[in-house]
């Protein structure tokens, strides 16, 4: 990876870069800080991303006009995850991407909202059955709208030694 000498890492925002991912926001968000190139229109000289050794990265399967929105894209993501940013840093770790599935669905009030009802789990007070019911909506949430991720969920399951990897129970 690129890295400024004093630990920073250098990121030239790209199309034609390696794709964001949480892994690397959480990599970035241990550095003492990252600097970010945007380019405009047709890019930056390849030079000076070669001389100084910069980083290129995408934030998805999309050309814009400049890098600026991507960088902020960047930035956002690694600065809520600096200490004191968040009021729970510990909630980071169920969100999307972080064991490999997308998050569960996310309900508040009215319990009712334009003839649609929070799920009756969710109410229910038993614990166990809403981490299955959450567990449950993630996987079948992230089979549907991420096979990619599905896929290496699934992988990572066999590797780990887990007999029966696959389709939810229902």
């Amino acid at each position: 990876d690129s890295l400024e000498a004093d630990g920073r890492p250098l990121l030239y925002m790209s199309a034609r870069g390696r794709p964001l991912t949480q892994a690397r926001v959480r990599e970035w968000s241990k550095a003492p800080g990252i600097v970010v190139l945007c380019g405009r229109f047709e890019g930056v000289d390849q030079r000076v991303l070669d001389a100084r050794g910069f980083e290129e990265v995408s934030v998805g399967d999309a050309v814009l006009a400049g890098g600026e929105a991507a960088a902020m894209v960047v930035i956002e993501a690694c600065v809520r995850l600096a200490p004191g940013v968040l009021g729970n840093i510990e909630s980071t770790l169920e969100e999307s991407f972080e064991d490999g599935l997308l998050e569960h669905p996310q309900y508040t009030r009215p319990r009712t909202f334009e003839g649609l009802d929070i799920p009756e789990v969710l109410l229910s007070g038993d614990h166990k059955k809403i981490d299955q019911w959450r567990k449950r909506m993630r996987e079948e949430t992230t089979r549907e709208r991420r096979p990619d991720l599905w896929e290496a969920h699934l992988a990572n399951q066999q590797a780990k030694g887990d007999p029966k990897p696959g389709k939810p129970k229902e």
